[in-house]
């Protein structure tokens, strides 16, 4: 039994196997309709989400499984005092595979020293987020073919954001990866991924504060909201939060072929008017997080289609 919990505890060549699948069910959704009849999935979601939980769910459903859970710690036994492993083991009876979102680091690694099913850390604080690191690798191999030699630039909130994080420390895998970090000082890259990840894997980088001056070079934009949950202080939050706008001006800057990720939910840091443009493509890898859940369900669970 595997759990997944970093997009490390893939190796990229099994990442590589998860992302082929992926793309198959992506273009061929009803051959995999019946995988998983009689299986359930257990979505406990301690805070609050919407794509990331409603996609688990689509995900099963596509796969013709069922699901069970809870959207808030105040609808679960957690509002009695009920502590995260006592949770898994009841959850274990009732499910074969779950997807955990929690506000605590580390509490989807604790579940899973307890628990007799697969669980999935689908964002733990703000540490990892997994399946948003496969739906981005998924988006980027399936509209670009590659996921090698690329720059890639990541705008906002390079602080506290989760994807950022998961995503560098997946991309510096592959080969020929320039990563142009874009932010206020305030909310830069930490240390620990500068030093740890980038440095140590010799990955070449750059930071900057203007995204204009560095679109012309930019394979991938990875926008990013500036997180209120994340701030202990508003007024640094109300600050912060407009520091970055892309629009169409900036657009006019970059190549025919750039295409533009978040990884939602989008607040004002990407204008509607960019929603038309065909490189911009967030709502499409909306619908890849489908597809790649769907293949992560299949690969845990040890579910291969039935030809």
């Amino acid at each position: 039994m595997r759990h997944l919990l970093s997009p490390l505890d893939f190796s990229v060549e099994e990442t590589n196997r998860l992302l082929i699948l992926a793309k198959d069910i992506s273009e061929n959704p009803k051959k995999y309709s019946k995988c998983c009849l009689g299986k359930k999935l257990a979505t406990l979601f301690y805070e609050p989400s919407t794509r990331t939980r409603l996609s688990f769910e689509a995900a099963m459903l596509n796969l013709g499984g069922s699901v069970l859970g809870f959207s808030s710690a105040d609808s679960s036994s957690a509002a009695k005092g009920e502590s995260v492993s006592d949770t898994i083991r009841v959850i274990s009876c009732y499910a074969d595979i779950c997807a955990m979102r929690h506000p605590k680091e580390g509490a989807p690694l604790v579940a899973s020293t307890k628990s007799s099913i697969p669980v999935i850390n689908a964002g733990d604080g703000g540490h990892q987020h997994p399946t948003q690191t496969l739906t981005d690798l998924l988006t980027i191999y399936c509209l670009k073919g590659h996921l090698e030699n690329m720059t890639i630039g990541l705008c906002g909130d390079l602080k506290f954001g989760r994807t950022v994080h998961s995503l560098i420390n997946s991309l510096v895998r592959y080969a020929g990866i320039k990563f142009v970090l874009i932010s206020p000082k305030e909310l830069c890259v930490p240390d620990y991924i500068r030093e740890d990840v980038l440095d140590k894997n010799n990955i070449p980088y750059k930071e900057v504060e203007k995204l204009e001056d560095v679109m012309g070079e930019l394979d991938i934009l990875y926008m990013t909201r500036v997180q209120k949950e994340r701030f202990f202080n508003e007024d640094d939050y109300l600050r912060m939060k407009d520091f970055y706008i892309l629009d169409k001006n900036k657009m006019s800057l970059a190549k025919d072929d750039m295409i533009v990720l978040h990884p939602l939910p989008r607040v004002n840091e990407i204008s509607v008017e960019v929603d038309d443009d065909p490189r911009a493509a967030y709502f499409k890898q909306a619908q890849y997080g489908v597809y790649v859940r769907m293949a992560l369900i299949m690969t845990l669970l040890e579910v291969t289609l039935d030809e």
